[in-house]
């Protein structure tokens, strides 16, 4: 069957006729994607475009154009968290000072299929920012589909733009610090290093894809640092928590500092779980950095408001944000980056 533009006003009905499925089925296309697969979705969404339909609604109908003038920023987490992590709110901050000068407006939309079920995320925004990857990774097919400007941070993805960092480097540079400062058992304390979605340790688990998790990327350093100093972690003095929050780091650390023999070293993968973990070394009279030497990630600005200040490896969240909004306004004129990160030596270490 051959398809092509057509004077005529296209609506459902005709569109459903000349494709030769029910309107339900056009309908679901463009409103309810989850009721078809996803081969189908896309050969009806393709098909009405070069018949000149494209949606039931105003709002779909602007999939035509990209005139909405909304970027889409897609986060991994539920909304609320965002708004009480260090990193992503001064993430956000770097993209909404770009946005606001180019008077684009931010749409932010949790990386969860569940807030997707009988709505369309396809509608609104014109390109995407994805902070992270999201939770659930058919997402990450359903925006591809509509072929519009994506960039990604956090991880990459083929043919997009991607704004990264020196995850890596980073977490080497703590490791071999804390290796050297220390002469008994190491820990550390992660984010989403497995699926489980509870706090545990490593021992006996299949860690996530390090191509598309940080966490994994930073343990792998320091994993690799303590190998070539000749001391190497147990996974079973590896943690792993769902969220970066100050009550996972305090359960992780009120487990960690309790087992024996107690590490004389904490490598935490954000500065939320570094700041609990001294709050929990105080209160069991643990001397920091006498007894127990932590460092964390991120260089938040509350890693310097604590006594002691806190050791940690800077990565710059606000400058991510005005790069990655710089990048989807203007894909032609950037390439991918991976920024530098610093290890910042304080007095928790």
């Amino acid at each position: 069957m051959s398809t092509g533009p057509t004077n005529k006003k296209m609506t459902v009905k005709s569109v459903a006729e000349i494709l030769g499925v029910s309107t339900a089925t056009v309908s679901n296309a463009f409103n309810r994607p989850d009721q078809l697969s996803a081969g189908l979705r896309e050969r009806i969404i393709s098909e009405s475009a070069l018949l000149g339909y494209y949606g039931p609604n105003p709002a779909a109908r602007s999939l035509r154009t990209g005139a909405t003038g909304v970027v889409g920023i897609m986060l991994a987490e539920h909304l609320a968290y965002n708004f009480t992590d260090p990193c992503a709110i001064e993430f956000l901050q770097g993209v909404a000072e770009v946005l606001d000068k180019a008077q684009v407006n931010m749409l932010l939309m949790p990386g969860r299929q569940e807030f997707y079920k009988e709505k369309s995320l396809e509608a609104i925004p014109e390109r995407y920012i994805l902070y992270g990857p999201p939770r659930d990774l058919e997402i990450l097919q359903r925006i591809e589909t509509q072929r519009k400007p994506v960039v990604t941070v956090d991880f990459s993805l083929p043919s997009h733009l991607s704004v990264n960092v020196d995850n890596y480097g980073g977490a080497s540079a703590a490791a071999k610090h804390i290796l050297e400062q220390t002469t008994g058992a190491i820990a550390v304390i992660g984010i989403r290093l497995c699926d489980s979605g509870k706090l545990q340790t490593m021992e006996n688990q299949e860690l996530n894809d390090k191509s598309l998790s940080v966490s994994c990327q930073r343990l792998d350093a320091y994993l690799c640092a303590a190998n070539e100093a000749g001391r190497p972690i147990s996974l079973d003095r590896v943690w792993s928590t769902d969220e970066s929050t100050w009550m996972h780091g305090v359960e992780a650390a009120e487990r960690i500092l309790s087992t024996e023999p107690r590490p004389e070293g904490l490598l935490c993968m954000s500065d939320q779980f570094a700041l609990a973990a001294l709050s929990v070394a105080r209160s069991m009279n643990i001397r920091v950095p006498e007894e127990l030497k932590i460092v964390g990630f991120d260089g938040t600005p509350e890693s310097k408001r604590y006594h002691p200040e806190l050791t940690t490896v800077y990565q710059p969240s606000l400058e991510k944000g005005r790069l990655a909004a710089k990048m989807v306004l203007n894909p032609n004129d950037y390439e991918s980056l991976v920024l530098p990160t610093e290890l910042m030596i304080r007095e928790s270490s």
